[in-house]
């Protein structure tokens, strides 16, 4: 597996020798998440020092989002080292002492459900009553036997049955329902709870793969996911820490904040942006040659090379600058690619990157915390998951708006209470988190209120001090919090730098890095960090190879 470290490479080697006799070619890494930041940062390592990063947003991080209020962090986004055994992340916090305050309840082995601590998990309904423990873990048990099984369409090759439309939550849903009504020794009344249970653990593992439902999900490529060996951990000090020790050693002027993109002209033919192919585009007329008297535009930034060169990519900004390169490495979201592909690359991607973002999917999954003066669950209890017993016979996890809030799947308790208060943290996904994020903080509140009076049947919990919540669907530089297979997706066919057609245009001009591009740890942030790590490592090869040529 690949590390955060350099490899080491002698300063005489034939890399060396030919950027420094032949030339630096210049690469512009668009976002500054952990896969851009680790692809900028494993370039300049190797000598390359031609490294721009452009980052849309005000900050670093990416969907790295820690908040500090009072004494604790809280992450927005990003919460979960996943996995600690050659798991680039962990190894960088662990060496760097970020996991010393990590608690036994911030360390779980095994497969985690979104926070997983010490206690004993509230199963709730919406009728104010507690489902007995031995009931949860009946049905615990038996929905971890089948979701062991849609491990092995993918793992083993097993075909997948028309009846499940190579669904997860088709499979699921009917397998875990089909094996409680075949159970003679339950009473009716426990196999109806038991039927309301498997929404509620859908609407979690939706959650879990930030899709708006699980029937989206493909249950031929879901085990293709691979979990790195080794206890989950959380950061106390908060993610970020992870972002600005990756920032390190990479010089301030290679980063540009608040500098969103509008296009990459890549495959060109000239050194500056003239003619139909590439005629600006946006409000007003925005001419991008300053050299033919336009006014909206800048002069294309580089050096005196630029006069005499042809650079075969041109990256327009927002306010209508273009930098000259040799190569760009795009690491913006799915959900941006999605909304954006077709004006944001010209000419445009090839058929099969295309049909790769379309296959691809990418949803949202919100949190929210709610913060109390004083807790009003147990010191056993770790969560409360809500139940709602009128869906034991739903086969959908769509609501309409005005019902987004039953796409919250429960709050978890966050421990320990010495450093994070008495706060809940609230879980949703979907079109239903869209609906939520445009909701304002006091309605949000009020609602999930209302929503725990109602689970717990007590009618005196007050409402929380103060709230906090992510809205990643919404933010124009995200368009969602990570990638999941979706039906008929093809997960490798984004990561391959797209054909030219001309065959002898610069090789890799277009590079895409970011979590939905590993094929195994997509969704995760040791993804994101080695996705922009194998782009750059493409690179140096590639000019390692062209330069032991010309020795």
């Amino acid at each position: 597996m690949q590390s955060c470290e350099s490899s080491g490479d002698s300063a005489d080697d034939p890399l060396s020798r030919g950027l420094r006799r032949r030339g630096q070619p210049r690469v512009v890494v668009i976002g500054a998440g952990l896969a851009g930041l680790a692809a900028a940062k494993a370039l300049l390592e190797q000598g390359f020092t031609d490294v721009t990063v452009l980052e849309a947003s005000s900050c670093i991080g990416g969907r790295v989002q820690s908040v500090k209020l009072g004494h604790a962090t809280f992450e927005l986004g990003a919460t979960w080292i996943h996995g600690s055994h050659g798991n680039p992340i962990y190894h960088l916090a662990e060496a760097n002492g970020l996991l010393e305050e990590t608690t036994d309840g911030e360390r779980s082995v095994g497969r985690i459900s979104l926070y997983s601590k010490n206690g004993v998990a509230c199963y709730l309904t919406n009728r104010g009553r507690r489902i007995p423990k031995d009931v949860v873990e009946e049905f615990s048990d038996l929905y971890n036997e089948v979701y062991n099984l849609t491990q092995e369409f993918f793992r083993h090759g097993k075909p997948v049955n028309a009846e499940s439309q190579n669904s997860v939550g088709v499979f699921t849903r009917e397998e875990v329902r089909n094996r409680i009504r075949d159970d003679p020794e339950d009473p009716e009344a426990t196999k109806r709870l038991k039927l309301a249970m498997i929404q509620q653990y859908l609407k979690v593992e939706s959650c879990e793969s930030s899709s708006h439902s699980m029937d989206e999900v493909s249950l031929s490529a879901f085990g293709e996911w691979t979990e790195i060996p080794g206890a989950h951990h959380i950061i106390p000090s908060g993610f970020m820490r992870v972002v600005e020790l990756l920032a390190e050693g990479i010089p301030a002027h290679v980063i540009q904040l608040g500098k969103p993109v509008r296009c990459v002209h890549w495959d060109q033919a000239s050194a500056r942006p003239r003619g139909p192919e590439i005629e600006p585009r946006g409000e007003g007329d925005h001419n991008l040659d300053a050299g033919e008297g336009g006014q909206g535009g800048e002069e294309p930034r580089g050096d005196g090379r630029d006069e005499d060169k042809q650079w075969p990519v041109l990256v327009e900004c927002e306010d209508c600058e273009v930098i000259l390169a040799d190569h760009v490495i795009v690491t913006v979201s799915l959900g941006v690619l999605k909304r954006q592909y077709t004006s944001f690359f010209r000419p445009g991607l090839p058929a099969e990157k295309v049909a790769a973002i379309h296959r691809l999917g990418i949803g949202t999954t919100d949190k929210i915390f709610l913060e109390f003066e004083e807790p009003f669950w147990g010191p056993e209890c770790n969560s409360l998951q809500f139940v709602w017993e009128d869906e034991a016979e739903s086969r959908t996890l769509t609501y309409p708006p005005e019902l987004w809030y039953r796409k919250i799947c429960g709050f978890d308790v966050l421990y320990p209470p010495e450093r994070y208060g008495h706060v809940l943290s609230g879980w949703i996904c979907g079109e239903e988190a869209l609906v939520m994020e445009k909701c304002d903080d006091e309605a949000v509140a009020e609602i999930c209120t209302e929503m725990l009076r109602q689970f717990t049947g007590n009618p005196n919990i007050p409402k929380p001090r103060r709230i906090l919540r992510s809205a990643w669907g919404s933010n124009p530089y995200f368009r969602g919090s990570y990638s999941y297979t979706q039906t008929g997706s093809l997960a490798a066919f984004l990561a391959p730098p797209p054909s030219l057609p001309r065959p002898l245009a610069q090789p890799m001009q277009v590079l895409f890095s970011g979590e939905a591009t590993h094929r195994k740890y997509y969704s995760t942030t040791h993804g994101a960090l080695l996705s922009g790590q194998r782009e750059a490592a493409r690179l140096i090869e590639m000019y390692r190879d062209l330069f032991q040529q010309g020795t």
